[in-house]
Order: structure tokens, then sequence, then C-alpha cells
């Protein structure tokens, strides 16, 4: 395998995080590297909040079903739709091709912080309302996903997965 499928495969949702502190040249570089992703029409209609500040995460973690890990991480990144920037091209589908844009690149992301020894988590339960409110995200920006962020205390298990030839659906479903 390559090091990019050794690394889909070895990758885990991390819930539980030491206390190492990520340095601020690591999320920029993480973001550089989430930059990097596809996006419709080369638009790049994402955009990124880093929050570190644990009343922020707490707040964050409320308005996430209580998702207690959330404090416990160093980095909390909210990948966020620009659909404006999207829009202003595709019109109508340019809101799904932002959403698109913001999860791609936080997928591209979760590989990299893999590959650089840390670990994330996809959080995409949350009140967006809530989450739009605690970090001022304009109207017309909407929150897709958090990324849990930090140093590994653990490594979950494999998870199960459905057999891939029961998702295949061949010319029409």
């Amino acid at each position: 395998m390559t090091e990019c499928l050794d690394a889909i495969y070895q990758r885990r949702s991390v819930r539980k995080f030491t206390s190492d502190p990520v340095d601020r040249q690591i999320v920029e570089k993480l973001i550089q590297d989430a930059q990097m992703a596809p996006s419709a029409g080369n638009l790049q209609a994402r955009d990124f909040i880093v929050v570190t500040n644990t009343a922020v995460k707490k707040k964050l973690k409320e308005a996430a079903l209580d998702q207690k890990f959330l404090v416990q991480a160093p980095v909390i990144i909210v990948f966020c739709a620009n659909t404006p920037r999207s829009s202003r091209i595709y019109s109508g589908r340019g809101e799904l091709y932002s959403i698109q844009d913001a999860s791609i690149s936080a997928m591209v992301m979760t590989l990299a912080a893999h590959d650089m020894g840390l670990a994330t988590c996809w959080v995409g339960a949350f009140n967006d309302a809530d989450i739009s409110e605690i970090l001022m995200i304009p109207h017309n920006i909407r929150p897709v996903c958090m990324l849990a962020l930090g140093y590994p205390a653990d490594t979950p298990d494999t998870p199960d997965r459905i057999d891939a030839s029961k998702l295949i659906h061949w010319q029409s479903w």
C-alpha cells in the first residue's frame, strides 16, 4: 500500500487527547494542507476557525450535544461553507458546493494530521445557530463540521465497516 492508503486505513476518530499543546505553526500547516483539497471551480469556498480558548471550547461542547472531548482537545477547527464565494458562479448549487468544499478539506486535514502523528475526531452533531453565535459567524456562512485536534492519548480499534460489495450499485440503484 502507498503511504496515502496507509493513512486512510490507519486513521481513527480519537476522543482522548494528551494535554500537550499543538503549535500554531503546525495548525497553520494543516490548514495549508486542507487548502490543497479539490473545490468546485477552484473557488475554495471554505473558511476555518481555530479555537484554543477553553471557555470557547466549553461553549462549543454544549452546542455539540455535550461531547466532552471537545474541551479536552487542545484545538478545535471549525470548517465553514462560504456559500457567497461559491454562489457567485454556481448560483443555487453554490450552497451544496461550498458544503462539499468544506467537507473535503476537513477530510484532507484528518489525513495530514494523522501523517504528523496527530489525531482528530470529526464532529458533525451540533446546533448550527449556536455555533454561529458563539463564533460570530456571518449569517451567510455555515458551520459544516468541527475537527477536534491533538496528540492521541489512545488509539481506538478499527471500527466495523459494511462490506463494500453491499454498497455498490452498477448502472442504477
